[in-house]
């Protein structure tokens, strides 16, 4: 003999009983106001307009494309992405961030430049690895 299941008595449950209680949203307060910095400084507008000559850098820092340019501009000649790290860091215009391949970096990042900007490039590839800066008025 087969045995038969019994069925249950209960009602179904009362899917508004089982639902989870409603969130209640809390409003954030607004965020303070922010003040600008010479909101914060004690000295008066017309030192805050004079910069001081002796706290200011040689030069700007450079992004490593604008430092590969400036090199190839200053050298006249071609050269290798090795070579141009080891002049702009001689030169104090970049120097890899901690980075374990910056000559690689740098190659990537001129021939996409040749490649996306085309004859409005600063640089130009005159053999292999080898760039070099492009004249203005020339293509």
């Amino acid at each position: 003999m087969t045995a038969k299941k019994k069925r249950s008595t209960q009602a179904a449950p009362d899917p508004a009983k089982n639902a989870p209680a409603a969130r209640q949203v809390r409003a954030t307060p607004p965020a303070p106001a922010k003040r600008s910095r010479a909101a914060h400084s004690n000295s008066t507008p017309e030192a805050a307009a004079e910069p001081n000559p002796a706290s200011a850098p040689p030069h700007k820092k450079f992004s490593a494309l604008d430092a590969a340019a400036q090199v190839l501009r200053e050298s006249g000649q071609a050269m290798t992405c090795p070579e141009l790290i080891a002049q702009m860091a001689a030169q104090a215009y970049w120097s890899s961030p901690k980075g374990k391949t910056p000559a690689a970096t740098l190659y990537a990042s001129l021939t996409r430049e040749i490649h996306v900007k085309g004859a409005a490039s600063r640089f130009v590839k005159t053999g292999p690895g080898k760039f070099a800066y492009r004249p203005a008025g020339r293509s």
